[in-house]
């Protein structure tokens, strides 16, 4: 699988733009604010329907113009697919398949196997909860679309639960038989995700111990565990010995929902504790595992994206990436770069073919 071409109308910065790509390695080179991240983020925006940097859609417009549009020709298991995805001012964005607009989004998920890895990615150890939980359920989702349906309807079930608590608060009333029913299908549903959390993590952990051991030659070892409440208790007590916290809160304050991923490096939080280096060793070993771990699934190599990593690494960590683009793991790679012959340098190593474009 690899994407053969890319054409853009009004993406962020980019007024106009086609480009046809090199199967194996292709290197966006230039000045900062040119828009090399817009193009790896206009690729993404094919695989996801979204951005990866701003999940506001119309924010995404070129400043002036009132649309974008982006279009991709995909070559996969031996057949070209065109997807284009577009958005008009005050209009639903679109995503379509070979000229047939999906009806939801989550139906074009995995299609298109896709990792990122960027300076952005910090946000993974500095951030809440809601950061990590997304990571994970982002790469289950891409391998198992039913789990991707579950989080929805979990989602909204929390959202009616919220409504129903804020209700009661508000109208000084209460309906122990009307909340039971959201009990039990978050509890039901809950379950479900909480247990395919578990199994991920179980496959996940040894790909990414792995990466991480061949970026630091084994140097130090970070560990990630899995947080969640529902190792205390099942969902539906939970939500029993928390009924009077949540009323006084107005929303759910137990549940799959608070599940986070915990970085840990000699037994203590890597946010708090871990170097620079130590940190960027664990999100390019955590993104290189989540790009293995969907290889190793679905059996096709999903497209890489290097945002701007070379300008953030030391030469060791560089050497470490370019040795597993030379033994076949990656299959096609976009690199964003500040020096051209940093770059050129670079991939000229992996003796995989590559094209180069200035901007």
């Amino acid at each position: 699988m690899h994407l053969k071409s890319l054409t853009l109308f009004n993406y962020k910065s980019i007024e106009e733009k086609s480009l046809e790509f090199d199967a194996k390695i292709n290197c966006f080179v230039g000045k900062n604010g040119i828009g090399k991240t817009n193009i790896l983020d206009a690729i993404y925006n094919l695989a996801y329907g979204k951005s990866y940097f701003n999940p506001l859609a119309v924010q995404n417009i070129r400043h002036g113009q009132d649309f974008f549009v982006i279009e991709g020709l995909i070559e996969k298991e031996e057949r070209e697919h065109q997807i284009v995805c577009s958005l008009k001012r005050g209009q639903k964005k679109i995503l379509k398949k070979n000229g047939k607009p999906y009806e939801r989004f989550s139906e074009h998920i995995g299609f298109i196997p896709l990792v990122i890895i960027s300076p952005s990615d910090q946000d993974l150890i500095v951030d809440g909860s809601e950061t990590r939980r997304k990571f994970i359920d982002s790469v289950i989702s891409l391998l198992d679309p039913v789990y991707l349906q579950e989080i929805i309807s979990y989602q909204k079930i929390i959202q009616q639960r919220n409504a129903l608590l804020k209700y009661f608060f508000i109208n000084r009333t209460f309906d122990a038989e009307t909340l039971e029913i959201y009990n039990e299908q978050l509890s039901s549903l809950g379950q479900i995700i909480h247990n395919k959390r578990i199994e991920f993590i179980k496959q996940f952990e040894p790909i990414f111990n792995t990466y991480h051991e061949k970026i630091t030659n084994g140097a130090e070892k970070v560990i990630i565990k899995y947080d969640s409440q529902l190792f205390e208790n099942n969902l539906e007590q939970l939500l029993t010995d928390n009924l009077a916290k949540d009323r006084a809160l107005q929303y759910t304050s137990v549940g799959i929902h608070k599940d986070d991923l915990l970085f840990e490096i000699h037994d203590h939080p890597i946010k708090k504790f871990g170097s620079q280096g130590q940190q960027k060793s664990l999100l390019i070993a955590l993104k290189l595992a989540q790009f293995d771990f969907i290889k190793k699934q679905s059996g096709v190599a999903p497209i890489l994206l290097f945002d701007d990593i070379f300008d953030k690494l030391d030469a060791q960590r560089v050497e470490k990436i370019v040795e597993m683009v030379n033994d076949e793991t990656f299959g096609q790679l976009f690199i964003s770069d500040t020096h051209a012959d940093r770059t050129e340098d670079i991939v000229k190593k992996t003796l995989q073919t590559y094209k180069i474009f200035n901007l």
